[in-house]
Protein backbone atom coordinates (compact mmCIF):
# COMPACT_ATOMS: atom_id res chain seq x y z
CA UNK A 1 0.00 0.00 0.00
CA UNK A 2 1.38 3.42 -0.95
CA UNK A 3 1.24 6.50 1.30
CA UNK A 4 -1.64 8.92 1.03
CA UNK A 5 -1.18 12.03 -1.14
CA UNK A 6 -2.03 15.40 0.36
CA UNK A 7 -1.61 17.34 -2.86
CA UNK A 8 -4.44 18.14 -5.26
CA UNK A 9 -4.37 16.03 -8.41
CA UNK A 10 -5.40 18.83 -10.79
CA UNK A 11 -2.78 20.50 -12.96
CA UNK A 12 -4.52 23.89 -13.02
CA UNK A 13 -3.87 27.06 -11.11
CA UNK A 14 -4.33 27.22 -7.33
CA UNK A 15 -7.74 28.43 -6.21
CA UNK A 16 -6.42 31.86 -5.12
CA UNK A 17 -4.97 32.61 -8.57
CA UNK A 18 -7.92 31.17 -10.47
CA UNK A 19 -10.31 33.52 -8.62
CA UNK A 20 -8.31 36.65 -9.47
CA UNK A 21 -10.63 39.46 -10.61
CA UNK A 22 -10.33 40.61 -14.19
CA UNK A 23 -11.67 44.16 -13.83
CA UNK A 24 -9.27 46.86 -12.56
CA UNK A 25 -11.92 48.32 -10.25
CA UNK A 26 -12.32 44.94 -8.56
CA UNK A 27 -8.60 44.36 -8.43
CA UNK A 28 -7.66 47.52 -6.55
CA UNK A 29 -10.76 47.99 -4.44
CA UNK A 30 -13.09 50.91 -4.05
CA UNK A 31 -11.92 54.38 -3.22
CA UNK A 32 -13.27 56.18 -0.21
CA UNK A 33 -12.74 59.67 1.15
CA UNK A 34 -11.37 60.30 4.63
CA UNK A 35 -10.67 63.55 6.44
CA UNK A 36 -7.32 63.82 8.21
CA UNK A 37 -5.77 67.01 9.64
CA UNK A 38 -8.43 69.11 7.93
CA UNK A 39 -7.74 67.74 4.44
CA UNK A 40 -9.62 65.33 2.23
CA UNK A 41 -7.74 62.10 1.45
CA UNK A 42 -8.62 59.45 -1.10
CA UNK A 43 -7.94 55.97 0.31
CA UNK A 44 -7.89 52.65 -1.53
CA UNK A 45 -7.28 49.13 -0.18
CA UNK A 46 -4.86 47.09 -2.31
CA UNK A 47 -5.06 43.32 -2.09
CA UNK A 48 -1.97 41.16 -1.87
CA UNK A 49 -2.33 39.80 -5.41
CA UNK A 50 -2.38 43.36 -6.82
CA UNK A 51 0.77 44.51 -5.00
CA UNK A 52 3.53 43.82 -7.50
CA UNK A 53 6.38 46.13 -6.42
CA UNK A 54 8.31 47.19 -3.35
CA UNK A 55 7.01 50.37 -1.70
CA UNK A 56 8.28 52.45 1.21
CA UNK A 57 5.69 53.11 3.94
CA UNK A 58 5.81 56.78 5.10
CA UNK A 59 4.42 55.79 8.51
CA UNK A 60 7.22 53.46 9.62
CA UNK A 61 9.81 53.99 6.82
CA UNK A 62 9.92 50.23 6.17
CA UNK A 63 9.47 48.45 2.85
CA UNK A 64 6.18 46.88 1.79
CA UNK A 65 7.18 43.77 -0.20
CA UNK A 66 5.19 42.48 -3.17
CA UNK A 67 2.18 40.37 -2.28
CA UNK A 68 1.38 42.19 0.99
CA UNK A 69 -2.03 43.89 1.25
CA UNK A 70 -1.74 47.60 2.04
CA UNK A 71 -3.42 51.01 1.70
CA UNK A 72 -2.82 53.66 -0.97
CA UNK A 73 -3.66 57.22 0.10
CA UNK A 74 -3.37 60.61 -1.59
CA UNK A 75 -4.80 64.08 -1.09
CA UNK A 76 -8.09 64.76 -2.80
CA UNK A 77 -6.55 67.55 -4.88
CA UNK A 78 -3.39 65.56 -5.68
CA UNK A 79 -2.56 63.43 -8.66
CA UNK A 80 -0.92 60.06 -9.30
CA UNK A 81 2.50 61.36 -8.20
CA UNK A 82 1.16 62.15 -4.72
CA UNK A 83 0.02 58.60 -3.93
CA UNK A 84 1.69 56.93 -0.94
CA UNK A 85 1.55 53.26 -0.02
CA UNK A 86 1.04 52.59 3.70
CA UNK A 87 0.83 49.45 5.81
CA UNK A 88 -2.75 49.12 7.05
CA UNK A 89 -1.64 49.41 10.69
CA UNK A 90 0.50 52.47 9.95
CA UNK A 91 -2.40 54.22 8.18
CA UNK A 92 -4.71 53.49 11.11
CA UNK A 93 -2.10 54.78 13.60
CA UNK A 94 -1.03 57.88 11.62
CA UNK A 95 -2.26 60.25 14.34
CA UNK A 96 -0.13 58.53 16.98
CA UNK A 97 3.07 58.47 14.91
CA UNK A 98 5.62 61.24 14.62
CA UNK A 99 7.86 62.11 11.70
CA UNK A 100 11.04 60.68 13.24
CA UNK A 101 12.91 59.29 10.26
CA UNK A 102 16.12 57.58 11.30
CA UNK A 103 17.90 56.55 8.14
CA UNK A 104 21.59 55.87 7.90
CA UNK A 105 23.67 58.09 5.64
CA UNK A 106 23.91 55.48 2.92
CA UNK A 107 20.23 54.51 2.93
CA UNK A 108 18.24 55.15 -0.26
CA UNK A 109 15.77 58.05 -0.19
CA UNK A 110 12.59 56.91 -1.93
Amino acid sequence: MSPRRNRPQGGGLPAARAAEPSEPTERYGLERTETWQGEEWMVRQVGGFAAAKYYRCPGCDQEIPPGVPHVVAWRGDGGADDRRHWHKACWNARDRRSARLQRSRSAPRY
